[in-house]
């Protein structure tokens, strides 16, 4: 209010009133006026001060940006930095990998074939057998053999086929086994044509072909095409019969010979004349009655 007292004292006082009501007129104009000014003067001055906030919060929106940027570059810059490293560190692995199973692969000196287990391999060229049977002294190079062997001991036979009947004392014996209810034969022979399931069968095949009879008998010199037949045949010599039936005291030299007297105790006959119907309980005969005896085959009225 200091305005309006040195307004007021700068007003000439009178005693009429006329006078005093024209001062107070003036003075009421005048007061009207500071106060317009007064009020104009603070909303230029709340505009300047409203313009600065906002100028000073644009800068730091601005300064949180260029912040936040090079926060982003100094982020991306690392990443980099870490892919390059890390391939780098993985060729190094890599490289480190291959070294390392290079140090834990040992090459055989006999075949030139590298193993992890060296030890294993080398059972394959030497007589060493170090895993007995203790039922009958017959020696093994691997556990796993003799385990597989015990059970013709105990006559268990784990693996079921669920086609028929039979059972056997390895998987591996069940799966081959198959493919005699499957028909597969995906062996070819490319020189006769024969087709066989099994691929060791398919091999020892090849040989007859070729000639090959590596495999010689110690004690007369024979030679055979594969290493069952140098078995099966020096049983001749020692006279041993391995397989024995399990309705009679008979025993044989060959599994074949087994299964084919086991037939005359059980009656099957699974080998049939595909021209008469004819069935028989060995494939011999079977052959023979169709070469020689069939009587649609030959017009003989032979009959077995």
């Amino acid at each position: 209010m200091c305005f309006i007292r040195q307004i007021w004292s700068s007003i000439p006082h009178s005693n009429h009133c006329s006078h005093l009501h024209s001062s107070h007129s003036q003075l009421k104009a005048v007061v009207k006026m500071e106060i317009i000014k007064e009020e104009n003067d603070d909303m230029r001055n709340s505009e300047a001060c409203r313009v600065k906030d906002e100028d000073a919060e644009e800068q730091r929106d601005l300064m949180k940006v260029q912040e936040e940027s090079e926060e982003l570059n100094e982020m991306e810059k690392k990443h980099q930095i870490q892919e390059i490293h890390d391939a780098i560190t993985g060729e190094k692995k890599g490289q480190e990998l291959q070294r390392a199973e290079a140090k834990t692969s040992f090459t055989c000196p006999q075949c030139g074939k590298s193993y992890k287990n060296l030890k294993i391999h080398m059972q394959i060229h030497t007589e060493e057998k170090p895993f007995t049977c203790d039922q009958c002294g017959k020696n093994f190079k691997w556990s796993n053999s003799l385990r597989v062997h015990k059970l013709i001991h105990s006559g268990e036979k784990p693996f079921d086929c669920d086609q028929c009947d039979k059972k056997f004392f390895k998987e591996s014996d069940l799966k081959d086994h198959m493919k005699v209810h499957t028909k597969e034969k995906p062996y070819l022979c490319s020189v006769c044509g024969k087709a066989f399931s099994w691929l060791g069968q398919f091999k020892d095949h090849e040989k007859i072909h070729a000639g090959v009879k590596e495999y010689l008998c110690s004690d007369c010199g024979k030679a055979f095409t594969t290493a069952t037949q140098l078995k099966v045949h020096q049983r001749i010599h020692t006279g041993e019969k391995p397989y024995k039936c399990s309705y009679c005291e008979k025993s044989f030299k060959q599994l074949g010979g087994l299964q084919g007297h086991e037939r005359i105790h059980t009656g099957e006959k699974p080998y049939q004349c595909h021209q008469c119907g004819k069935r028989f309980g060995h494939s011999r005969v079977a052959k023979i009655h169709r070469k020689k005896h069939c009587p649609k085959l030959n017009g003989m009225s032979v009959q077995l």
